[in-house]
């Protein structure tokens, strides 16, 4: 017999344990297992303690990061739920600042002609995730169904403007002018609220600058916005960018107004700004991330301070509009001939109270242009 019979044999004629003796033994062991095990309150304790502990980190995860859904719009989703006097909407073409221009002037103008208004995908996804807006998302298979009539807007508000024709109406061209909405205001400061989030993280940096000036600083925001028209503007439009002079007199033009000024810089190019504008009286931060694909920061800390300084471009432009107080802007910045006077008029463009610093058109007019 090999050593595995022999060990079957073993088990078999070895004595075993009577019903009578694992009754006996069965209370025992269980006995001791409820000695050594947790309560039932202990043990929901710790669970309870499991779940609020899990759902606060998820909570301070989702602050950091808001979500999706935190950007809800109505969406229309089939035609049969177009209005029956038809919609107006309008092409969503540029960066951020373009867009709030065209969703600005599409909310004024629709509202003037007596039409709903929806706007496209792409322009919810860029203002939705920043500012609180309200107006409906047009589903771009039903936009596609439409039978728009395009209608082209130049750059500031026109009389035949408050009677577009039309049943299908889409606006299109890259407006950014106050004059189209400039009367409802108080309706487009509301629509650019910024989400408590992004408001929250521009305070708090500036709370911290507060703090070293003992809380008497007053905040001047400063875009200068150069990248690709660093070499459009010269070459295309026949004109400049804000140079160091310009900077110079606009800080000093709020040196000698304010009690205790703190410029707080942003721009697409700050290793240019840092070495452009002078900081030697100390009273310059370079503070924002020159991201254009996320563009909330900067934008939000130009909005939170007290007055602006613009360069060029809508970004600016819309900074100082929604932050309010004065703002300095870069005057005459294109030769007579430049065919930029064709779609720009500043008077359209920037406000009658705010103030302009002619810039230095000596090296347009070097280059020959």
């Amino acid at each position: 017999m090999n050593d595995f019979g022999r060990g079957w044999v073993k088990r078999l004629l070895s004595p075993q344990p009577s019903l009578l003796t694992m009754s006996s033994l069965l209370p025992a062991a269980i006995k001791g297992f409820w000695t050594t095990c947790p309560s039932f309150s202990t043990f929901y304790f710790l669970f309870a303690i499991f779940v609020v502990s899990t759902i606060f980190h998820c909570h301070q995860r989702l602050a950091l990061v808001p979500a999706p859904w935190a950007y809800s719009a109505h969406v229309v989703l089939a035609p049969r739920h177009l209005p029956r006097e038809g919609l107006f909407t309008i092409n969503s073409k540029g960066r951020l600042g373009n867009q709030m221009g065209e969703y600005a002037t599409l909310y004024a103008l629709a509202k003037m002609n007596g039409r709903p208004a929806f706007i496209p995908v792409q322009m919810h996804s860029t203002l939705a995730p920043i500012f609180r807006i309200t107006l409906p998302v047009l589903h771009s298979a039903t936009a596609s169904r439409i039978p728009w009539q395009n209608y082209h807007l130049n750059n500031w508000m026109e009389e035949k403007y408050r009677h577009i024709p039309g049943r299908y109406v889409r606006l299109t061209g890259y407006p950014c002018s106050w004059t189209f909405y400039h009367h409802l205001r108080h309706e487009i400061l509301q629509e650019f609220t910024l989400h408590d989030h992004v408001r929250e993280e521009a305070q708090k940096f500036l709370r911290g600058l507060q703090a070293k000036w003992a809380g008497q600083a007053t905040f001047v925001g400063v875009h200068v916005r150069r990248g690709d028209y660093v070499h459009v503007m010269p070459r295309v439009w026949k004109g400049v960018l804000a140079d160091r002079g310009y900077l110079q007199r606009a800080l000093d033009w709020f040196r000698a107004r304010c009690r205790l000024p703190v410029f707080v810089v942003t721009s697409d190019d700050m290793a240019w700004c840092r070495d452009s504008i002078n900081n030697s009286v100390g009273d310059v931060v370079f503070a924002g991330n020159g991201l254009q694909g996320s563009p909330a920061k900067d934008f939000a800390l130009l909005t939170q301070c007290n007055h602006t300084i613009i360069t060029v471009g809508t970004f600016g432009v819309w900074a100082a509009y929604l932050a309010g107080g004065d703002t300095v802007y870069l005057a005459n910045f294109t030769l007579p001939n430049s065919p930029f006077n064709m779609v720009f008029r500043p008077q359209a463009v920037f406000l009658p109270e705010w103030v302009g610093i002619a810039a230095d058109l000596g090296q347009a007019g070097q280059n020959g242009l």
